[in-house]
This record gives structure tokens, sequence and C-alpha cells, in this order.
């Protein structure tokens, strides 16, 4: 099969992509942008996407995702702090930042995907480029294709989520020929996208996310089947697998849960046989969770962990994740990870500290005009994203929380990604976050925010129970709070800070 891109009713050739970005890089170069550049861009998941970032790449410039869920000031702050001259952003998401927009950045709008206005219930209007801005189609048409000389390949310039201060972009340098063998190899690893080897792929997740826009940009390049979904649904997706024989996917925990909590008439209607390569990362799975889907599509899931500073480092088949419950696995060829204690040294088998971590084949980054930023990570050429974890007496690592997320009461680290595991496994629960507030006495207490599912009866009594059957007592929050909407991505990452922030901000302190 020809590379083709699917979303809804539209479709766009991998030969057609080509064309379209050799265009826009000819415009784009035309602005004065070229290698070491940027370009940034707000869109859902949609052809442009892919145009975007692929006539950066042949300028060697960095193509700079913004997170169209950002409100104004979080978006302005990216586009500044990037320096880029151009915005390609959707028509519904302009206004968030159109009459802010900095002096010197043209924007070039696209319409609103009629699938993308659908899936988010946006008003007709809303999504169609007014008269009197520059389209992105318009202003790319009739230009030359781009013959300038290859340029070595670089990553888009992702930033960071921001939840310890403001964003960082990623800033990753060139590759070399050497790396660039060494990453696909990674990417083989990682992902299953081995050369020559057609691949039928469903995007679930919004690629200003480092894992699956690398996961997005690589699959569009296996001359194969890439259909975006414009938002997940858990029925949709098996709709889409059973539909499109689909073969390959990358998923978040979250994604799993909802999945399986399909009535299991939903789930038996569906032919998933086609999957051959589901990888999961971004967060910790439940061993339930895991074991439950390993039972309903077979041994084809994997899972992943790294960060958008280091690359995929450590994976985990099926067979290890049931041999080894809660493990992300161990090094792939290339890859280091150390544990290091609060002394600074190193810890010893089964011991708590943080993670730190490296791979061979992926070039240096430094953190966009904050290099100090970058410095401050790093210990012996390894560097930490503040994930506390273990190995224990095989190499296996397993992941505890953030450090940021720790919560010290009375002296006691206690991680809240191991309630918030269990938490998800009680009945009527559709998600859940826990984290620390201020304690007069013990300096920290816990506290739980519960999303039910709809029409699920749930009483802080319940869920004070089921955590009593999984964790110790003094890991069961003394405050808990019920909420129709936690504030979320659509990844299925909580915005945990807007929920912890208030409980801090007039204390003096944030810990």
């Amino acid at each position: 099969m020809a590379g083709l891109i699917i979303s809804g009713e539209r479709q766009m050739t991998q030969a057609e992509l080509a064309e379209r970005a050799a265009a826009a890089a000819t415009a784009f170069s035309g602005l004065g942008i070229g290698e070491n550049d940027t370009i940034a861009l707000m869109l859902r998941n949609d052809f442009a996407f892919f145009e975007v970032a692929a006539a950066a790449a042949l300028l060697g410039a960095y193509a700079v995702p913004l997170n169209w869920h950002s409100v104004t000031e979080e978006a302005l702050y990216v586009l500044k702090d990037c320096g880029a001259r151009v915005l390609i952003v959707h028509a519904d998401l302009y206004p968030v930042i159109a009459a802010h927009l900095p002096a010197g950045v043209t924007p070039l709008l696209v319409p609103t995907p009629p699938e993308v206005a659908a899936a988010y219930g946006l008003a007709e209007e809303a999504c169609q480029v007014p008269e009197d801005a520059l389209r992105w189609s318009d202003w790319i048409a009739d230009r030359e294709p781009w013959t300038g000389p290859p340029q070595a390949l670089r990553s888009n310039m992702i930033y960071t989520s921001g939840t310890t201060g403001r964003p960082k972009g990623v800033r990753r340098q060139p590759a070399s020929p050497e790396n660039t063998v060494r990453i696909a190899e990674t990417v083989a690893l990682g992902f299953g996208f081995r050369p020559g080897k057609e691949v039928r792929v469903v995007i679930t997740g919004p690629m200003y996310h480092s894992a699956p826009n690398t996961y997005g940009l690589r699959a569009a390049q296996q001359e194969g089947l890439v259909v975006l979904q414009p938002r997940f649904d858990a029925e949709d997706l098996l709709r889409l697998i059973d539909a499109h024989r689909l073969t390959h996917m990358h998923v978040v925990p979250t994604m799993f849960i909802r999945l399986l909590k399909l009535p299991a008439e939903v789930r038996e209607r569906y032919d998933v046989s086609s999957l051959e390569f589901v990888v999961h990362g971004a967060a910790p799975c439940p061993a339930e969770i895991k074991q439950r889907m390993i039972e309903w599509w077979g041994p084809v899931i994997g899972e992943y962990y790294g960060a958008t500073e280091t690359g995929i480092v450590i994976f985990n088949d099926s067979r290890q994740a049931l041999a080894k419950p809660g493990t992300v696995g161990t090094p792939i060829r290339g890859g280091e990870v150390r544990i290091r204690g609060d002394d600074g040294n190193e810890v010893g088998v089964g011991e708590i500290g943080e993670i730190y971590l490296r791979i061979a084949s992926y070039p240096d980054f430094t953190y966009h005009g904050k290099d100090d930023k970058r410095r401050e990570i790093g210990w012996n050429d390894l560097v930490t994203v503040g994930d506390m974890g273990y190995l224990d007496e095989d190499g296996y690592l397993f992941l505890c929380d953030r450090k940021n997320d720790m919560v010290i009461s009375g002296g006691v680290n206690i991680y809240p990604a191991e309630i918030e595991a269990a938490l998800g496994s009680l009945a009527g629960v559709h998600d859940c976050a826990v984290f620390g507030i201020p304690h007069e006495d013990f300096g920290e207490e816990l506290c739980a925010y519960v999303e039910p599912e709809a029409g699920a009866k749930l009483s802080a009594q319940a869920v004070r129970q089921h955590l009593g059957e999984h964790v110790a007592a003094f890991k069961i929050p003394k405050i808990i709070e019920f909420r129709s909407n936690l504030p979320r991505e659509d990844s299925g990452k909580i915005f945990k800070r807007r929920l912890r922030d208030p409980y801090w901000q007039d204390t003096g302190r944030n810990i």
C-alpha cells in the first residue's frame, strides 16, 4: 500500500503530503526561515500538522507544537519563548491568541475539519477561516517545490508540561548519520516500526505531546495507513481497529481502563485480531489492567519508559509484564538507568530514589534558552525528569511517583500514584487524582478528587473501605472530594496542579 493518512471521510496520500510539504518549505524560506529556526503550530491532529512538520524538516528548522488546550497566557508564553515568526493554527483555536499575537508573527489559518468539529461539538461558523485571514492552503499554493540540500534530522521541539513552573522547550541537537540509524533502531524496538514493513496505525493522542508526536510522524513515513482519531472514544477505537484491520497503536493507560469498562457485549462486537504491536507509556499502568488487556488482545502489548528529554530508554513486552507485574521494563540496547538517593549516591537494590536515564542513540539536548535548567537535571551524562523508582534484583525498573508529587506526611514518604492505581479499580470510578495539602501538625495530608462514572453513586466511606483493602491505613486520604469533570487533557493526564494550588496559595509554602 502507498502511504495514506485518513481522518474522517478525508484522506491524503504520502505523495500528496510530500508535495505540499515541499511547497510549504519554499514558502517558509521566503519568510527568511531556515536552519535552526522555529515554526509554531497550534493544530489538532490533522493533515496540516504533518505538512508543517515535514516542511520544517526539509529546512532544518524546528516545528514547535503548542498545546491547543492552553489559555491565552500559556499559548503566548510558548510562542514568544520559541521565537517563531509564523503560526499555523486551526480556525476555532485562533481566537485564543488572535488579539495578543506578538508583532512579527504571521498567522496562517486552517479550517477546522468536520470530524474534529463533530467530536468537540464546535459551531460550524467557528471552524471557518475568516475572509480577511491568510489561509494555509492558499499560502502554499502554486509554490515551487523546495530543492535545497537535505538537512540533518531534527525532532520537533516539544515543550514540557510545565508542572513545576513555566514549560521548557526541549531542543535536541541535529542527528548525525550514525545517530539517525540508531534512532531508527530505537523506534523499531519501542514502536514496532521496522524498515520496509507496512503498518496500519491509529493515532489516539494529541500530537503536541512528545510520544504521539514522534509516533505519528514516524508512522507516516512507513508507507502504510495512518488513521487519525479526532478524539479518543473507547468504542470508536474498537470500530476503527475492526474496520481498517489496524496493526499498531500507541495508547496511555487511561485508554485501557476506558476500554475495559465497556460492556462485554460491546467489546465482543469488534474483531481486534489484526493487532500486532500495541505500546503504551506516559503514565504507570496498574498491573491488573495490563493483565486484563493482555488476556483480551493477546501478547501484543508492550510498554516503554522515557521522557521528552531522553526518548525511549526502558521497555517490556507482555511476557515480562506478566512475570514482573508493575514493572516498566529493562534498558533497551544503548540504554542506561541509575537510581540516586538524596545524598547524591546510587542506592541499593529495591531502594527508592530518583531515576536517571540516558540512551546512546539520541543526540544531546538543551532547554531552549535555558541551558542552566538543562545542567540542573544532569548527573554523570544521565538526566532526570523527577521520577522516583527502584530497580529489583533482576534489573527491572519500577516507578513510584513523580518526585514533586511525593507527599511527606509526618516524615513518611507517600506516593500518590500507588493510591490512584488502587482507586482506579473501584467500580464507579472514572478517574481520580491524589495529592498533598497543608496540615498544621504533619506538614501535609492526603486529598483525593474522584470523578465518578455517569450514574455511579459513590461515597467517601466506600472509597475509604476500598482503599483499606489495597493500601496501608496512613495512605488513605483524609479528604475526599467528588467532581463531575476533573481538569484534564485529551491524553487523560489530569492537571493536578489546578486542583492542588488553591489549598496552598495562602500558606506561604508549597510543601
